[in-house]
C-alpha cells in the first residue's frame, strides 16, 4: 500500500560522524517494527562486550502501520540493556513515529561514541551538533533548547536524556516529546555512554498511497477509528485514564504500598484517578495519529524564588506513576505525587524503577541496614522533600551508595543486604510494575494460568515470599 518493498534503514556512526541509508528488502519478512528492530540488533550487537561499550548499537524502528492506521503510534527501540544485561526493548509514542515516517526513515542503527557530547538533527540528512554547552542540563531545559535551535517546516520530534542518562544510571530513560518515554531497561544510559544528548527528527515528506488503494484505505481507517472511539476502553482511557485502576486494585488487595509491606491503603481515594482529575487535570494529549487522547496532564504550583514567586508546572501522570511514586512511597496527595514525578522526569529517570529503588532504600534505612552516611538524609515513607533530593542524588550518583543504587535494587541489595524486601522480578532482575504484582498474586492461588482470576485475600510480603520460594 505504501508503494515500498524494502525497509529504509539509516545507519549513523557517531565516532566518524558519518551516515548512510540502505534499502533492505530482506527485512520486509520480519513482523512489524519489533521484528525489524530485533533483527537489526541481532546483526549489530556485540554480546561479548559490556552493554555500554561504544560498539553496541541502538536501534529504532517503525512498524508498517505506525501512523498509517489509528492507534498505531509507537516506535520500538532495541538495545543491549545495561540494567538486566539482557535483550532490551522499549516503546514510545508522541510524534516520533510520524516524524520518522515523514522523513522516510523506517529504522535507525546508531553505533560508536562521539568525541564530545553531541545531539543529532535529522531531516533529509544527519547533522552532528555540539552538545557540550547543554551536557548536564535537565530534560526540560534540553527540550527548550532543542525547540529554539531546530526550527523549520515539517513534523518535529525530539528525544533527549537528563543527568541520569549522562551518568549512566542503568534505569535512565529517554524523554520523547515531553510526555512520552522510552522507559525501563536503561536506554538513556546507552545514549549517555555514546555522549549522545538527544535526537531531533524533522519530517517534511508525505506518505504515498496508490490510487487503487485510496478508497479501501479510507474505509479501513474509518472502520478502525469508529470502533476505537465507541468502545468502553476509549471512555476509560480518555476520561480518567489508567489511574482509574487505583481504587479497584486497592479493593482487591493488589495496590502495593510502603515497598510492598502492604497491598491495601486507607488513602486510595486521595490518590485515585478520579481525585487527580478533579484536583489537578488541566488537559489531555494524544500521540500523533491516535484518537484516544490518554495522556493526562496534571498541574501544580512550584515556588522558584522567595517572596511567594510561583510558576505552574504541567506533568503527565498515569497509574504506574501513581503507584511507583505514590502509594509505594506512602505519598498521600495528588500534589505530592505530581511534584515527585516532575523531579524524576527532569532528571531523566524511569519512574517505576526509581520508585521501587526509593522504596527499598527507605526500608533498608528504617531497618538500619544502611545509615545516613549512605543516604545523606533521613528516608521515611511519606516524606516528599527528602525523596525529591534523593532522586537528584541517584541521577548524579552523589556518593558510593547512590552510585550503587543507580545500578538498581538487585545490585544494591546484594551489596548492602535487604534482598528479602527487594521488590524485583527474579528472572529479569528488573523492578516490578503493578501488572507484574497483580499477576503474581493471581498465580499464588490459581492453578490454571490461562484462566487467571483475582483473589480477594489480604497478603503480607512475608506470606508472599513463602509462597514464591
Amino acid at each position: 500500500m505504501l508503494g515500498k518493498d524494502y525497509i529504509n534503514v539509516l545507519y549513523i556512526d557517531l565516532e566518524k560522524e558519518e551516515f548512510r541509508y540502505e534499502e533492505r528488502k530482506d527485512l520486509v519478512k520480519y513482523i512489524g517494527g519489533t521484528g525489524v528492530a530485533a533483527k537489526l540488533l541481532d546483526e549489530n550487537i556485540k554480546p561479548d562486550l559490556d552493554p555500554l561499550d561504544p560498539e553496541q548499537p541502538i536501534i529504532f524502528a517503525n512498524g508498517p502501520l505506525s501512523f498509517v492506521m489509528p492507534v498505531c503510534t509507537k516506535v520500538v527501540a532495541t538495545f543491549y540493556s545495561p540494567h538486566t544485561k539482557e535483550y532490551g526493548e522499549s516503546h514510545a509514542g508522541g510524534r516520533l513515529a510520524m516524524a520518522m515516517r515523514f522523513s522516510g526513515i523506517d529504522a535507525m542503527v546508531i553505533t560508536g561514541r562521539a568525541k564530545h557530547p553531541e545531539y543529532l538533527v535529522i531531516d533529509d540528512k544527519v547533522k552532528f551538533k555540539d552538545a557540550r554547552a547543554i551536557w548536564g542540563l535537565s530534560v526540560e531545559e534540553t527540550g527548550k533548547i532543542f525547540r529554539q535551535h531546530t526550527g523549520g517546516s515539517g513534523i518535529r520530534s525530539s528525544m533527549r536524556i537528563g543527568r541520569a542518562g549522562e551518568n549512566l544510571v542503568t534505569y535512565a530513560g529517554i524523554n520523547v516529546d515531553t510526555y512520552r518515554h522510552f522507559g525501563r531497561l536503561g536506554l538513556g544510559a546507552c545514549f549517555g555512554s555514546k555522549l549522545l544528548k538527544g535526537i531531533v527528527i524533522i519530517g517534511d515528506n508525505s506518505i504515498p498511497i496508490d490510487n487503487g488503494y485510496r478508497k479501501k484505505y479510507r474505509d479501513v481507517y474509518d472502520k478502525i477509528y469508529d470502533t476505537v472511539i465507541k468502545t468502553d476502553v476509549m471512555k476509560k482511557y480518555h476520561e480518567v485514564g489508567t489511574s482509574i485502576n487505583v481504587i479497584p486494585l486497592n479493593e482487591m488487595n493488589s495496590l502495593p504500598s510502603l515497598n510492598l509491606q502492604n497491598t491495601k491503603i486507607d488513602f486510595a481515594d486521595d490518590i485515585s484517578g478520579e481525585r487527580f482529575a478533579k484536583e489537578t487535570l488541566v488537559r489531555k494529549v494524544a500521540c500523533s495519529g491516535c484518537p484516544i487522547g490518554c495522556i493526562h496532564i496534571g498541574q501544580f504550583r512550584r515556588e522558584f524564588d522567595v517572596g511567594y514567586e510561583f510558576e505552574t508546572v504541567d506533568v503527565s501522570y498515569d497509574h504506574e506513576l501513581v503507584f511507583a511514586l505514590g502509594s509505594f512511597l506512602g505519598l498521600k496527595t495528588t500534589n505530592e505525587i505530581l511534584q515527585l514525578i516532575d523531579v524524576v522526569e527532569s532528571e531523566g529517570l524511569d519512574a517505576i524503577s526509581t520508585g521501587v529503588a526509593l522504596g527499598w532504600a527507605t526500608e533498608a534505612y528504617k531497618r538500619g541496614i544502611i545509615t545516613i552516611d549512605d543516604t545523606l538524609l533521613p528516608l521515611d515513607f511519606g516524606i516528599l522533600q527528602n525523596y525529591m533530593v534523593a532522586v537528584k542524588y541517584i541521577a548524579s550518583r552523589k556518593n558510593k551508595f547512590y552510585k550503587d543504587l543507580g545500578y538498581g535494587v538487585d545490585y544494591a541489595s546484594n551489596i548492602y543486604g535487604g534482598n528479602d524486601f527487594a521488590v524485583i522480578l527474579v528472572v529479569t532482575k528488573c523492578q516490578v510494575i503493578t501488572q507484574d504484582m497483580a499477576v503474581l498474586l493471581d498465580l499464588l492461588w490459581v492453578q490454571d494460568i490461562h484462566t487467571l482470576i483475582m483473589v480477594d485475600i489480604p497478603l503480607t510480603r512475608q506470606e508472599l515470599r513463602k509462597k514464591i520460594y
